[in-house]
């Protein structure tokens, strides 16, 4: 059951700080999170309870910020499209491809390459258990000591080191079947 009175407590700081390690905007992140707030309330009846509340909410925010970089990379585009065109003169409407500097290196493919690589990722941990996915997150992403996880989590090193393991594991046949076969 869905508790929207209690969805900025219980949820927006972890919200936030999950989308600022993506976006790396602080204004951005909040509006964001604002946004998925408000998808929450207009989608709530769509709400199945297969899983916990933020876990729902988790998944309405990475639509917003896959869609937010989709945003930004098709203005990039219609930008570049624009810029790569003679605009008078007998050469109107070619393209100018003489005046792309050697020295991009591809930069764009390679961010949008990078932020699809997160997605693939992402969806990957999402798949893991739960516990192996906290854990994974915690240890590897968070960057928790080891100390703080156990006792957090109340389990033992070894137990922590063990998850860690089958969660690299589970992850790396994740990215083999949809990343680098793609």
């Amino acid at each position: 059951m869905l508790n929207p009175e209690k969805w900025v407590t219980l949820h927006a700081d972890y919200l936030f700080n999950y989308t600022i390690s993506r976006i790396n905007n602080h204004d951005l992140a909040k509006d964001l999170v604002q946004d998925t707030f408000f998808a929450g309330l207009k989608a709530k009846d769509n709400f199945q309870g297969k899983a916990s509340e933020r876990t729902w909410l988790i998944s309405i925010l990475k639509r917003k910020i896959i869609d937010h970089y989709r945003k930004i990379n098709s203005a990039k585009g219609k930008a570049e499209v624009k810029m790569n065109f003679y605009t008078d003169g007998e050469r109107e409407g070619e393209w100018i491809e003489e005046r792309v500097p050697n020295s991009w290196d591809n930069a764009f493919e390679k961010s949008i390459e990078n932020d699809e690589l997160s997605v693939v990722l992402e969806q990957c941990i999402n798949n893991l258990p739960e516990k192996y996915a906290m854990v994974f997150r915690m240890k590897t992403i968070q960057q928790f000591e080891t100390e703080e996880i156990c006792k957090e989590l109340e389990i033992t090193s070894s137990n922590l080191w063990v998850i860690i393991h089958r969660a690299r594991t589970q992850l790396r046949k994740c990215m083999e079947d949809n990343w680098f076969r793609n």
